[in-house]
């Protein structure tokens, strides 16, 4: 399940490794409201807006990225 486009969640948990550390230096933390923008098709990046900043994030980082649907309140695994 994922966050369409358009939605909006909070930052549940992000990954370990290189990965994670990536994703904190560009902001992505937990508790972190943002807004998934766009993906692109056949596992292309997905589009993030963070604090007013957009963000092109790997399909296969963003799948890690477990977030919480704010609309819907439940938990989902991917952006």
């Amino acid at each position: 399940m994922e966050v369409p486009n358009g939605g909006v969640a909070i930052i549940e948990k992000i990954p370990h490794g290189e990965a994670g550390q990536r994703l904190e230096a560009m902001g992505l933390r937990e508790s972190k409201k943002i807004k998934r923008i766009s993906g692109m098709p056949f596992c292309g990046p997905i589009t993030v807006l963070l604090d007013g900043r957009y963000f092109a994030i790997a399909h296969g980082i963003a799948s890690k990225v477990q977030v919480k649907d704010i609309v819907q309140k439940r938990v989902v695994n991917e952006l």
